[in-house]
């Protein structure tokens, strides 16, 4: 059975960071290489709920979940919604400067998705392989 743990965010650019450090401290003693994985999807799959979903509005929230199963942790962002689903986007350029947000979470994780939220907002998880011993 998972062991869950969560803690909600205001809504602003600079909480990111304390996001990354939240899941950071979650994950000490595992493999560093895990820990480098898992703090990228909560950076990245937070600025998204801060960017792009209602939770960057005034008092807009995120929530982050770190779960853990004996094969992977399971990271998920909680938002407030927005208008358009995420996705993985093609980047056309060296120069493109955003868009491999979810290209990276994809690329890390051994499996992703996106659930819409019966109350509103969204769910965008990622499974990360735990390395056994």
């Amino acid at each position: 059975m998972p062991k869950d743990w969560a803690r909600m965010f205001p809504g602003q650019a600079w909480q990111v960071a304390e996001a990354r450090h939240f899941a950071a401290a979650l994950l000490e003693g595992e493999d560093p290489r895990l820990v480098d994985d898992a703090v990228l999807v909560v950076g990245e799959l937070a600025a998204n709920a801060v960017r792009h979903t209602r939770s960057g509005w005034y008092l807009g929230w995120f929530q982050v979940v770190v779960g853990f199963t004996d094969d992977f942790v399971r990271i998920q962002v909680i938002d407030q919604g927005g208008e358009s689903e995420p996705q993985v986007r093609s980047v056309n350029s060296a120069e493109d400067q955003s868009g491999r947000g979810l290209l990276m979470v994809s690329a890390c994780a051994k499996d992703w998705g996106v659930k819409d939220r019966p109350a509103g907002g969204r769910c965008v998880w990622a499974e990360l392989a735990r390395v056994s011993g």
